[in-house]
């Protein structure tokens, strides 16, 4: 798949998620295999009035690479100077979201909202494309409701402003992330437009994702809930598309030494009071299916230390996990 002139051979990509996507987790993702990944939403508008908080959504190093940086904004002018802005950034491709659901973001006409002004979409890309050379890249939903479901037209709208690729999530604005996402309408809008298609929503396994670019035809698959607590989910999508075979699970070992280096770079990163804050979704979702839990994340969030937490999960892996 080739957006621009940045080449990836199988396209997995991992998903802009607040919160979640920050470089920590980006890295750890890349070592199993993520081709290329996202950034958490920046808001054009905290970039313009220079907002502090941008700084850490922005932070990156050269090992996370190839990166795209995701904006989301309403007023193309605005748009456009900030991609001029960040395209001398170490980023190779610069994405605009407009799928975000989240009411916050919507009321204020941006993100999924935009699905419902095409008119003002096209502008917004028209802006950013003329302004940076590097390639502008769209995220999308299926529609704002099932009665609007407009992403094949909503697609050509963006491609004609000059979009070099676009990820689509198979969901409504209105149904967030309940339900099954619709491969129908990510193969009509890979027929609808001739740059590449990114198909988005429910890939939790290498026969999703590859059954997704097997139905969809799309040219790549972007990742997102599924990677939470398993990294590992690029190297086996990764090893299903090259050898038709998928690679053992981690070991309990693997995974509680997963845990120990991300908790190291989230607290090198974010310090060791929000570090930790940070760390409790994360582990939650590392411990997933194994028994007790429950239990176990109940003291993850109470542990007020990393010394605390380290010997809460050595002792959870060492005498019940792994035994």
């Amino acid at each position: 798949m080739k957006i621009g002139t940045l080449e990836l051979k199988h396209g997995i990509i991992l998903a802009p998620m607040a919160g979640v996507s920050d470089l920590p987790f980006r890295i750890l993702c890349r070592e199993q295999g993520c081709e290329m990944a996202v950034t958490e939403m920046v808001s054009a508008k905290a970039v313009w009035y220079k907002n502090r908080g941008t700084a850490d959504l922005l932070r990156t190093i050269p090992e996370d690479r190839p990166l795209a940086v995701q904006l989301f904004g309403s007023d193309p002018e605005i748009c456009g100077e900030i991609a001029a802005r960040l395209e001398d950034g170490p980023w190779d491709v610069i994405d605009f979201n407009m799928g975000c659901p989240v009411p916050k973001v919507f009321g204020n006409g941006e993100g999924s909202a935009l699905m419902r002004e095409p008119e003002l979409a096209g502008q917004i890309v028209r802006a950013m494309t003329s302004r940076v050379k590097k390639p502008v890249t769209v995220k999308i939903r299926a529609g704002i409701d099932r009665a609007r479901r407009n992403a094949a037209e909503f697609a050509k709208v963006l491609e004609d402003a000059g979009a070099a690729a676009i990820a689509v999530h198979g969901r409504t604005r209105e149904e967030y992330y309940s339900g099954r996402a619709d491969r129908e309408i990510i193969r009509a809008v890979k027929e609808a437009v001739s740059v590449p298609v990114i198909g988005n929503g429910d890939i939790r396994s290498a026969e999703d994702a590859a059954s997704m670019l097997r139905e969809t035809g799309c040219d790549g698959v972007m990742i997102a809930r599924g990677a939470q607590g398993n990294p590992w989910l690029f190297r086996e999508i990764r090893q299903y598309l090259e050898t038709g075979t998928v690679p053992a699970p981690p070991t309990c070992e693997e995974r509680h030494e997963m845990i120990r280096r991300h908790l190291a770079m989230q607290i090198e990163m974010d310090g060791p009071h929000m570090g930790l804050l940070k760390m409790r979704s994360h582990i939650s979702w590392y411990l997933h299916g194994f028994p007790n839990a429950a239990a176990l994340r109940n003291a993850v969030n109470t542990a007020e230390t990393r010394e605390a937490l380290e010997e809460i999960l050595e002792e959870a892996f060492s005498q019940v996990f792994c035994r």
